[in-house]
């Protein structure tokens, strides 16, 4: 074959071909159409992946809240009260009724020895050296004590004291200016004992008034004031008058006010004794 020149009007480059023209329209809008779908596939994967995604969070939920399914469901499906099984109340420890012991009387152990048992003399019922009682001041003078009961005892209570097996006398003095009253304590073994002395007593005769420790003698001779009580297995006396060697008449206040807060102070102290018994026995069981 011969070779054509440029000057012959043929193509410049390239071998021949069979003599048709490529459609180059044809082959863009092929190109186009490819590059579309292949757009639409990756769209397609994209939403395909949300999807699944979407699902497995909407399952996450839903699976979380099978087990709480009743709670959005309305109220007339829900179950009955009667079919709610209630919780079980764990019984509370029982105990036995018990009826605490009545509580000890006081007078119990004053009215008997066998339960008096506790200290019992001039320091344990008259302590200290005065005596103060409703802004009242006395001075204590002296004081004893004496298993012969008579020995301190003058006329007719010398045989009440006899007669009903008096086991002790305890005596102490107290004074104020020239007042005196001597208190004279004498005890037996029962409160019966006791009432039965009192009852004979009756005023006649006298505690002998006990001098000493700077109190000179009185009612030795001289008008002077007798009192007497009991309580319990005790019977106190009262023997007051003037240390001046006078006669004691009504109008010595004074000698009337410390009798009587000596007779007070005596009954307090017999009661102390059972109160102070009567809780060491209970504390002891």
């Amino acid at each position: 074959m011969r070779r054509m020149s440029f000057g012959q009007g043929g193509a410049p480059w390239g071998p021949e071909d069979n003599g048709s023209t490529p459609d180059w329209a044809a082959l863009a809008e092929a190109s186009e159409a490819r590059a579309r779908k292949r757009r639409w596939m990756m769209i397609g994967g994209a939403v395909a992946a949300t999807l699944a995604v979407g699902s497995l969070v909407a399952w996450g939920i839903v699976s979380a809240n099978k087990d709480n399914e009743a709670g959005n469901k309305p109220a007339e499906q829900l179950p009955s009260t009667a079919d709610i099984p209630s919780e079980g109340k764990t019984p509370g420890p029982s105990f036995e009724a018990t009826t605490p012991p009545p509580p000890l009387d006081p007078n119990d152990f004053i009215n008997s020895a066998d339960k008096d048992r506790a200290p019992l003399n001039e320091d344990t019922l008259y302590p200290g050296k005065t005596l103060t009682m409703g802004g009242n001041v006395y001075k204590k003078g002296a004081s004893t004590h004496t298993k012969n009961c008579a020995s301190a005892a003058q006329g007719a209570l010398t045989g009440v004291l006899k007669n009903n097996d008096c086991t002790q006398m305890i005596r102490a003095t107290y004074t104020k200016g020239d007042t005196a009253v001597t208190v004279g304590v004498a005890v037996f073994d029962t409160k019966a004992e006791a009432a039965k002395a009192a009852g004979q007593y009756k005023l006649r005769g006298a505690v002998v008034s006990l001098p000493g420790s700077g109190v000179p003698a009185f009612c030795r001779t001289t008008v002077c004031r007798q009192t007497s009580n009991s309580v319990g297995r005790y019977v106190y006396f009262t023997n007051g008058g003037l240390t001046n060697g006078k006669d004691a008449t009504k109008k010595d206040t004074t000698l009337f006010t410390l009798g009587d807060d000596l007779r007070a102070f005596t009954f307090q102290q017999i009661q102390r004794r059972g109160q102070t018994q009567a809780s060491a026995a209970a504390t002891a069981g």
